[in-house]
């Protein structure tokens, strides 16, 4: 389906965190290990924080490892929180607006996985969704749609309330049109200072999800890797798959569970949809 990365701590060049990782985003493209497909190449996107309030955006519908464009943005770019995702589109088109992360205001987004009977349900999820929001849905995605029903459930006010009511709407809708797995997701969403990430499906069997340990402890477990060196002790990711393979770099995010990374401290919550 997609695959994802979400980096928060002191800034770091764009291309430490996409080209230059053993496993990196750009290396998923074509050789994804634990996605739904092995290729990801439709279209990809970079959200980032910088000088400005609202979030850098550079999204495209060519594929991450043929982009000038991109290798040359992540040479010179550097930002201490950033949003970067590859799609493999599970059947809307392959144009600019369907590419993740998706923004609003300070807000970014990005999703894994699928809203099943999307087009069966569309039109009531639509009209779910505040009248005031709606005019800003710029694709035809079930990923940008599922972004602002939580807007519109109170993402910003608190994200995983806005997140799970999300949900609940989508699986009661769904169950009054006989489907009966809707929901498979892994999300990522930040207002630029604090990431949340979820991992969760209605079947129970929900796409892969990582997040990376603490970077102190990994210093002294390999003193001679020169690339633990130069992040700060707050340092953090959350990722579809891992991007290397220090061994005791990552640990496996439970099943219906949520991530909230703020500074240095992490948290993992359980996640369970709430019917709005």
């Amino acid at each position: 389906m997609c695959r994802w990365l979400a980096y928060s701590g002191s800034p770091v060049l764009l291309e430490d965190l996409l080209y230059k990782p053993k496993n990196s985003l750009v290396v998923q493209g074509q050789h994804s290990r634990l996605g739904a497909t092995t290729t990801n190449g439709d279209g990809f996107g970079v959200g980032w924080y910088g000088a400005v309030e609202t979030p850098g955006l550079f999204r495209s519908t060519d594929p991450v490892w043929n982009d000038r464009n991109l290798r040359e943005l992540c040479a010179h770019a550097s930002a201490g929180r950033v949003f970067a995702h590859i799609r493999a589109s599970t059947g809307s088109a392959v144009q600019q607006t369907n590419c993740h992360p998706f923004r609003h205001g300070r807000w970014l987004w990005m999703h894994n996985g699928v809203l099943a009977g999307f087009r069966e349900m569309k039109r009531e999820l639509a009209m779910a969704v505040d009248p005031e929001l709606f005019p800003d849905i710029e694709g035809s995605t079930d990923s940008e749609m599922f972004f602002f029903l939580a807007m519109t459930f109170g993402l910003k006010d608190d994200a995983r309330a806005g997140v799970a009511r999300a949900v609940g709407l989508v699986e009661e809708v769904a169950g009054r049109h006989g489907i009966e797995y809707p929901v498979q997701m892994t999300v990522a969403t930040t207002d630029g200072d604090t990431t949340w990430a979820f991992r969760y499906s209605s079947e129970g069997r929900s796409r892969s999800l990582y997040q990376s340990t603490d970077v102190s402890t990994l210093r002294e477990q390999y003193p001679d890797h020169p690339a633990l060196h130069e992040l700060s002790d707050d340092a953090r990711l959350v990722v579809s798959e891992p991007l290397g393979d220090l061994r005791g770099a990552w640990r496996e995010v439970p099943e219906a569970s949520s991530v909230i990374v703020h500074g240095g401290e992490d948290e993992v919550r359980p996640f369970a949809p709430v019917l709005p």
